[in-house]
């Protein structure tokens, strides 16, 4: 009860006893959104360490090429075990590595692109980047689906949902 009480009434002084929180505006006050967003302080190194731990400052080892090489990795892989498990093998095992190639062929022209780009990026040419990605991906599922009549829907889309979720375990190893 005497917490609830030190927080209303640090709320109607306009204290706040953690920083970077900001009190509650009651209705009849003023609210201006850019005035607010100038009260934004970035972290200091030690305040950096101390919040996400010492290796904080510690370059990321994944890069967009070490993702894709995953997921070709771990295309061939699914590949190889739907021709070991699925029957008929070489239709899955085709299917499969046709849904991995879906994933990482647009991904390494992405890696490409940032590669080209080498510090001139801006946020609109990472969308467009992304934007190709996936007009790459769509355009690559309708030519499977065009010019490969004999695909097997289900280990093609499992391994593409395989690679697509390599960038996961590519964030959890940084």
């Amino acid at each position: 009860m005497r917490e609830r009480n030190m927080q209303s009434s640090a709320r109607s002084t306009g204290e706040s006893k953690s920083p970077g929180i900001q009190p509650r505006i009651s209705s009849g006050e003023s609210w201006d959104a850019e005035a607010q967003d100038n009260n934004i302080v970035p972290l200091t190194r030690d305040q950096a360490e101390k919040l996400f731990g010492p290796e904080v400052s510690r370059p990321s080892r994944v890069t967009p090429y070490r993702v894709v090489a995953a997921q070709m990795v771990l295309s061939v892989g699914a590949t190889l075990l739907w021709w070991l498990f699925y029957k008929p093998p070489r239709d899955a095992a085709l299917s499969a590595f046709l849904g991995g190639a879906i994933c990482w062929l647009p991904a390494a022209l992405f890696a490409a692109r940032l590669k080209a780009k080498s510090g001139a990026e801006t946020i609109m040419s990472w969308m467009i980047g992304e934007g190709l990605k996936m007009g790459a991906t769509i355009a690559l599922f309708v030519a499977v689906a065009v010019w490969y009549k004999s695909a097997l829907w289900l280990p093609l889309l499992v391994t593409y949902i395989v690679a697509l979720k390599t960038y996961w375990i590519a964030m959890a190893f940084r």
